[in-house]
């Protein structure tokens, strides 16, 4: 499956959000820097989804807050 997403560096807790037509955003309490972000979308989404961290992989959108994310 892959999923359009938004992610929200910064946030105060870990959550995922559902918007409408099937987007996500993802808050994410990790900084935008060196990849942080990125590694704790993917465990914040492996939760959600009840997979392992390896089954998440960002396919699109590695630089900036609009992602494509597909779980294996």
């Amino acid at each position: 499956m892959r999923f359009k997403i938004t992610v929200k560096p910064n946030a105060k807790k870990e959550w995922v959000e559902t918007l409408t037509g099937g987007e996500l955003r993802v808050h994410v309490k990790a900084p935008p820097v060196e990849g942080k972000a990125n590694a704790a979308v993917c465990e914040v989404l492996a939760e959600h989804f009840k997979v392992r961290k390896s089954a998440v992989e960002i396919v699109g959108g590695q630089k900036g807050r609009h992602k494509w994310v597909e779980i294996k």
